[in-house]
């Protein structure tokens, strides 16, 4: 199968050129894309913005996916240009979370759980000249919401303590507390879940061992800066919203040490 231009490489996967409309994106670290297929279509029939799927190749792989091709800048590229507000790309991260756990589950017979994306932050939003898209939905399952929105919430700090992250920790915190303010009347994110989403994090292989070392100041910092939820009186020993952009006393380069 030809492939045309490289146009970018993540942790899992390589994106390549086909045409005008379309990119392949091939993945190194699995067996077959069925499932993200599968999820991409469903979530898409209920209006959420994915990527359209494209006809197969010839000669494509299992590992292949063909998509649209989208046209515009991740939120982080358009954060760090400043075409992006850290407020309101927190309040759009949060929405998108919201729109998608209001989608049922396609196969779990829990009425409770919904589609969970599990690796929603800014490098995996598109800001098309149509509204944001949605991308890399190789991790998707199906299961509480709230164990969703603490995967962004610890990813999210996870950047943040990050020494070689270009943008400034006040801004990155800001974004952060704008996606956790907005999500308190969803139920936020408590202890449990972002228990369970540091221990999934901390198994991905594909994490250096500096970012392993950053998640429990991670989950610190998702805690400082969660308000109580809304309906929750009590429900959480966070600091003021207000003092999440407040740099805590560790720096960068030593609170993940």
């Amino acid at each position: 199968m030809h492939t045309g231009q490289l146009l970018g490489s993540g942790r899992t996967a390589d994106v390549y050129e086909l045409d005008g409309s379309w990119v392949l994106r091939r993945y190194r670290d699995r067996s077959d894309t069925t499932e993200e297929l599968a999820v991409m279509s469903y979530v898409r029939a209920f209006g959420y913005p994915v990527p359209r799927i494209g006809p197969p190749a010839d000669g494509a792989r299992p590992t292949d996916l063909v998509l649209q091709r989208l046209t515009g800048p991740t939120m982080a590229e358009a954060l760090l240009a400043g075409a992006l507000g850290a407020a309101e790309g927190g309040a759009l991260l949060a929405r998108l979370l919201r729109e998608l756990h209001a989608i049922p589950p396609r196969v779990s017979a829990d009425p409770q759980d919904r589609i969970l994306h599990l690796d929603l932050h800014p490098e995996n939003v598109m800001l098309t000249d149509r509204g944001p898209v949605v991308i890399d939905w190789s991790t998707a399952t199906e299961g509480p919401p709230g164990f969703d929105r603490a995967m962004s919430a610890l990813t999210l700090a996870r950047v943040a303590l990050d020494p070689e992250f270009p943008a400034p920790e006040a801004e990155a915190r800001t974004l952060l507390a704008a996606l956790l303010a907005e999500l308190a009347d969803e139920g936020g994110v408590d202890a449990a879940d972002l228990a369970r989403a540091r221990a999934r994090q901390w198994e991905n292989p594909f994490l250096t061992v500096p970012e392993r070392d950053c998640l429990d100041a991670a989950v610190e910092m998702v805690l400082d800066c969660a308000p109580p939820p809304r309906g929750r009186p009590g429900a959480s020993t966070a600091r003021p919203f207000a003092d999440c952009s407040t740099p805590s006393s560790s720096a960068r380069a030593s609170a993940c040490a």
